[in-house]
This record gives structure tokens, C-alpha cells and sequence, in this order.
């Protein structure tokens, strides 16, 4: 009998966005995650799963074992770090960029001077941290989970620091982008272990994700 291989995505645009490298590896998920109230998703091959999670606990299934592997943003394993996984693949998936965003009424180049402090919310605090050090910048974060949008809007916070796909509800909530910190798309991970004890079903997944990646 064939050891399983559990695969851990998160819904909406990387599961998607999987979909297509699955099928270049010949795995067709029978199950809509929309529709199904199922977490564990079967497949076609018996031996692969899909396990249906956050996006920010896809690296944590993935380092403790209970995911072989998984797709996660890089955004994600910044915040969460690679301890225990491999990373061997850029999928060029869910591509978006890491921005910082303020209301359009303020002057943010005055504002981030050498030497000066300023709010900022964001739920990605290590990326956060990082860009305004390397600025020079003290900064004050504050981690909000949602609605980033309105922290410049009620006074909470002096600019955010988010994701940004096409910057429409940037614009609706008067925002303007910035700055742009990085490019985003989604990674393959792997758990270590799971590499050696499965090497050959996943080094052919791994394989059949790279020759499908999209250019």
C-alpha cells in the first residue's frame, strides 16, 4: 500500500489557482470547497488529500506534519518562517504585491524622514518591521486581522501596510499606494521528513508542479 500524500490549501484564489498544477500531475479534486462542509477533500488518486486550512496555517500543518506539503504566500512564510521546510518551488501563483497605503491626504515622504515615527497597522508585522528599519524609520505597529482600510481612515494609524491586487478598494476608501515593498506569489513547501520518508511520490509531484508552473 502507497503512503498518503496530504497536500494543504487554503480556499479561494491559491486553491484555484492549484487546480491546474494538480492536473498537470494527473490529481483531480472530486469536491468543490465552496460547496462541501468537508475540511479533508478526497481526490482521483487515493493515495494524495487535500486538507482544506487557513492561509496562514498552511506553514504550520506543513512544519509539524500534518500536511506532507503545501501551497502558502510568500507574504506567509515570511511571517511564519521556514523552519523544518523545504521551499523548492515558486509556483507563480495568486501574484500581488506587498504595499504601504495611506490616506490621500497625507504627507507621507515628510512623514517617513530619516529618524522619525509613525503608526502603522498591518496584519504582516515582520515585513512591516523590517521595511521601515531599513528606512530608518520608528515605527509603532498595531495588528489588525481585517478591514485594514479604515485604520488611516479613523485615526488609528498613520498608514497600513497590505496586500494589494488591483488597489480598487484602496481607491474606494480614498487610500493611495505608497510604496511597494515586494512582489507576492504563492510557494510549494514541504515538510523535511516527509521528504525523506516519501521521497519518490512527492520528488513526482514536485516535479509535475514545475513543469506546469505558469510563465
Amino acid at each position: 500500500m502507497s503512503a498518503t500524500i496530504t497536500l494543504a490549501l487554503s480556499k479561494g484564489r491559491i486553491f484555484e489557482e492549484t487546480l491546474p498544477l494538480l492536473k498537470a500531475a494527473g490529481i483531480e479534486v472530486l469536491e468543490d470547497p465552496e460547496t462541501s462542509r468537508k475540511l479533508i477533500l478526497a481526490t482521483n488518486k487515493p493515495e494524495v488529500r487535500v486538507v482544506l486550512v487557513r492561509a496562514s496555517d498552511v506553514p504550520t500543518y506543513v512544519q509539524y506534519g500534518g500536511a506532507d506539503l503545501g501551497v502558502a504566500g510568500r507574504d506567509v512564510l515570511i511571517e511564519h518562517g521556514v523552519a523544518g521546510m523545504y521551499v523548492p518551488l515558486d509556483l507563480n501563483i495568486a501574484r500581488c504585491r506587498m504595499s504601504v497605503a495611506v490616506r490621500d491626504d497625507f504627507d507621507y515622504a515628510t512623514a517617513v524622514q530619516q529618524g522619525s515615527r509613525i503608526r502603522v497597522a498591518t496584519k504582516y508585522t515582520e515585513i512591516a518591521r523590517q521595511h521601515f528599519a531599513d528606512k530608518g524609520v520608528h515605527v509603532d505597529l498595531i495588528k489588525l486581522y481585517g478591514s485594514m482600510e479604515l485604520a488611516p481612515l479613523t485615526g488609528l494609524a498613520d498608514a497600513i501596510v497590505d496586500l494589494v491586487s488591483t488597489g480598487g478598494t484602496l481607491r474606494a476608501n480614498r487610500l493611495i499606494e505608497v510604496e511597494r515593498i515586494m512582489d507576492i506569489s504563492s510557494r510549494l513547501v514541504v515538510n523535511q521528513a516527509a521528504l525523506k520518508l516519501k521521497r519518490e511520490p512527492l520528488r513526482r509531484l514536485i516535479d509535475a508542479f514545475a513543469s506546469a508552473i505558469p510563465k
